[in-house]
């Protein structure tokens, strides 16, 4: 065991834990990993609870308690998820208030079947920030078009925000734009804005499997040559972004309010491919203020053989420009790559909240009380 995730965590990276389970909480794996492996915050997502509910140990009393009530499916699921993420906010609490709430956090998705509804969105967040009723909180919103007002009017409101499926540089600095507009709205609304939190999450691993497989389809030693870079390319200027927005005039005013910077989050750090090293997506993104979710095995995967040697971020820009520009020579529209991802992104998360619906309607029957 190398001392990896601790080096990480001293560069300026918070390790977040991307997955939860009720097992994991009531087991005491969650208070471990963040007792032995440096985890301060959890995020989920509809696939998540979809995994941990249908293979899921600690459900059933939950589940019999909401078939006798008769409740929805759609209740159900609610009542589920939010209490998988309070009782993991108040695991994490202690981290909340040793960090001044910038990590500690848990992370909960509104509804993906929403993500191109912008009024629905701002009331499902509300409801959701109502309903776990922790301060440790992050609501998570989708990068969708129609996510980006629902973003401004939801930070406004003082609920603090993980806008998810980010692909695109351009739709980065959209995000980014939408949490000042809502600090400027909160502030305008006399709401305290040191107590408002946002990461950005900036998916990483997805970019690879979508570019390699243009490049692989082309067959050449240029496109052979190509593979493997674009991701970590693209996130090391999501972060030349995060820097020039981050000081900026119009961030200046609202640093000087105590807002809290916008942290870029790397998702989907796990790498797909075997051909690539295991911890890529975490060795090669360390930068200060930057947080990295990651599923458990990578989470193993770095505390026994990352390489962590610093800053790898900062200073790569033109290198990370020619990548990119690389796999555009080769007549790949990274435009319609980071589409097809956002749309791909959006349509699994609706697809594995439609089966989290399925498994739980098939639970609640199964546990219902026989009638008469």
């Amino acid at each position: 065991m190398t001392d990896a995730l601790k080096r990480l965590s001293d560069e300026g990276v918070a390790i977040w834990l991307d997955d939860l389970s009720r097992k994991r909480i009531t087991s005491g794996n969650l208070a471990e990993l963040i007792d032995q492996q440096h985890v301060v915050g959890v995020t989920t997502n509809p696939s998540i609870f979809q995994k941990a509910i249908s293979h899921g140990d600690g459900y059933e009393q939950q589940l019999t308690d909401l078939a006798v009530r008769k409740v929805t499916v759609e209740e159900a699921v609610r009542m589920i998820t939010t209490a998988d993420v309070r009782d993991a906010a108040d695991i994490l609490r202690p981290v909340f208030d040793a960090t001044g709430g910038q990590d500690g956090r848990v992370s909960i998705e509104v509804d993906p079947r929403l993500a191109h509804n912008t009024p629905a969105t701002i009331a499902e967040a509300k409801q959701l920030a109502w309903l776990v009723d922790r301060p440790n909180t992050l609501i998570k919103i989708p990068a969708t078009k129609a996510g980006l007002p629902a973003i401004t009017e939801v930070i406004g409101k003082g609920i603090s925000v993980n806008v998810t499926l980010i692909f695109s540089l351009e739709r980065y600095r959209e995000v980014m734009d939408a949490y000042l507009a809502g600090l400027e709205k909160a502030k305008a609304a006399g709401l305290e804005l040191s107590k408002i939190q946002s990461v950005a999450s900036f998916f990483v691993s997805r970019v690879d499997t979508e570019i390699d497989k243009r490049l692989d389809a082309l067959g050449t030693p240029e496109a052979k040559e190509a593979r493997g870079k674009a991701a970590v390319a693209n996130a090391r200027l999501a972060y030349e972004a995060y820097e020039e927005v981050f000081s900026s005039d119009r961030w200046a005013a609202l640093d000087k309010a105590q807002a809290n910077k916008q942290r870029p989050l790397w998702a989907s750090t796990g790498v797909k491919d075997p051909a690539y090293k295991d911890t890529l997506y975490v060795d090669d993104l360390v930068a200060p203020g930057t947080v990295n979710t990651m599923p458990e095995a990578t989470l193993d995967a770095t505390a026994d053989h990352g390489e962590i040697t610093g800053d790898t971020v900062r200073g790569t820009y033109e290198q990370a420009r020619a990548d990119l520009d690389a796999v555009a020579k080769l007549g790949i529209s990274y435009d319609d790559v980071v589409q097809v991802l956002e749309d791909e992104g959006v349509d699994k998360f609706a697809v594995s909240w439609n089966d989290l619906l399925k498994s739980t309607e098939a639970e609640l029957k199964r546990l219902a009380p026989s009638e008469g």
